[in-house]
């Protein structure tokens, strides 16, 4: 029998990348294609500029195509291609298709908000998200995952269909909303014109997904009872998954999961978290960018390299991660305390890690008791688990073992999961996930270090919102115009 393969196409805040995986779990070809940065019109606004969600995935989708077929794949062995894409934004969608406006990112503050209609959107015709709108761009259908309606949205998620009594409250109507099908269900085949200006094959299968972070969850193999994943992304996120839809808590959020029948539940993460990374070596690494050419090696890596060598606890140096303030906090801002003689950029940049880490842990363990589950294990995706720093961080502070996959992309996995499941490939998701999830390294906590680590969380970092939150209230005014 010939090789049978599968697509998974992944579209973040920063970038759309498509793998193209044999239904053995190996990897056949990749292709990535950046975004541009969002356009921010004004304080608390955030759009993706003009169509640049489907132009990137257009280019991804090319330049994957044309690798698969340099390496001899032909197209009617690609099965099916399994879709996801940003969750949390909203997109505004005229009777032809087009945007009516350009894509709102679920960073600009109106996502806090049912959807409200305003003169300069125009005539808009469908209310959707991000993965109805591209789903429309392959298929031509007006159909979406029913998991990746998260927030002011008409979605009972226990049924997985809307809700016509949240409809009024939600501000929308039933005909603006595309039709909903369930993780691991068909949405469409690729079209004439999507096939012409992507290069997939005419007629593939797109299959249905969930929102992204779902996704990552399943594609990182993180299915054990006491196993959580961190999703190290723009939004840093930590989640489980489980069986039913628990009662609300105030420490987590229940989702609709990639895996069909499941819930993922989720505690409050990181906004901006591994954009809060670049910025620093963007603001600020100038002079380790010359010597990371010096030495032959990426600026990342130097960094790292450095800041391995500063002390457990960076010498003092405490970084809080509020560089995008929550919505019932608005005044709050990043802030950076503990400052003497000792620091260097190898501080700076190792308390910008440990905040990360510090900031998931006081939202993981309170959902983890919530749920009466104790953690075992961290299972961490996404391209800041390349650094054996951030990943013993993880381990040191957490207090449990870390690990991190052989493709740390794990939201291209689970698009595959869930196309090949919907094709007939496995049996099981459990038998996919065996297949497809390569594991890597396991970091394991250093007990001098965990031990360092929860005397610096209790006694400083817990308490740095009550410290700083009424002179950031004071602050807010005075430079917010």
């Amino acid at each position: 029998m010939s090789a049978r393969y599968l697509m998974g196409i992944d579209v973040g805040t920063q970038s759309a990348k498509v793998v193209i995986f044999r239904t053995d779990g190996e990897v056949m070809c990749s292709a990535q294609q950046p975004l541009r940065a969002l356009e921010i019109p004004q304080p608390n606004r955030a759009e993706h500029p003009d169509d640049d969600l489907w132009h990137s995935v257009q280019q991804a989708c090319r330049a994957a195509m044309t690798r698969f077929h340099q390496f001899g794949g032909q197209d009617h062995q690609l099965l099916a291609a399994g879709l996801c894409v940003i969750r949390c934004c909203r997109v505004l969608m005229r009777q032809d298709g087009e945007l009516a406006w350009p894509v709102i990112n679920w960073m600009d503050v109106r996502l806090n908000q049912p959807y409200q209609p305003e003169p300069e959107y125009g005539e808009v015709r469908w209310v959707t998200t991000t993965s109805g709108y591209i789903t429309h761009r392959l298929t031509g259908q007006a159909r979406d995952t029913s998991a990746n309606y998260i927030g002011c949205w008409p979605m009972n998620d226990a049924r997985q269909t809307w809700d016509d009594n949240k409809m009024a409250s939600c501000h929308v109507r039933r005909e603006q909303l595309f039709d909903v099908v369930r993780p691991g269900e068909m949405l469409g085949e690729v079209t004439s014109t999507a096939a012409r200006a992507s290069g997939l094959p005419l007629g593939l299968p797109i299959i249905a997904t969930a929102h992204d972070k779902a996704v990552e969850a399943l594609g990182a193999g993180a299915l054990a009872q006491g196993e959580a994943l961190i999703s190290l992304g723009t939004y840093i996120g930590a989640m489980v998954h489980g069986d039913a839809q628990p009662h609300a808590s105030e420490h987590f959020w229940p989702f609709q999961a990639a895996l069909p029948g499941h819930f993922l539940y989720e505690c409050m993460g990181v906004r901006r978290g591994m954009w809060t990374v670049s910025w620093f070596r963007d603001q600020f690494g100038a002079a380790a960018l010359q010597d990371a050419q010096d030495t032959g090696v990426d600026i990342e890596t130097l960094l790292g390299a450095e800041a391995s060598l500063v002390p457990a606890g960076s010498d003092g140096l405490i970084t809080l991660h509020d560089w995008a303030a929550p919505a019932e906090a608005p005044w709050r801002k990043g802030a950076i305390i503990g400052f003497d003689g000792r620091h260097t950029r190898a501080h700076l940049f190792r308390s910008l890690l440990e905040g990360i880490v510090f900031t998931m842990k006081n939202h993981l363990d309170p959902m983890m008791q919530a749920l009466d589950r104790p953690l075992t294990q961290l299972v961490i995706s996404g391209g800041g688990a390349n650094s054996d720093l951030f990943m013993q961080l993880f381990a040191d502070i957490f207090g449990v073992p870390a690990r991190r996959n052989a493709m740390r992309s794990s939201a291209a996995i689970g698009c595959a999961l869930n196309a090949g499941m919907a094709l007939g490939v496995w049996q099981s998701y459990q038998e996919g996930v065996a297949a497809l999830v390569k594991t890597g390294e396991t970091f394991l906590p250093n007990a001098r270090h965990h031990a360092l680590y929860q005397q610096l969380n209790q006694q400083v970092y817990q308490q740095l919102h009550r410290a700083l939150d009424p002179l950031l209230k004071r602050l807010s005014p005075l430079v917010e115009a």
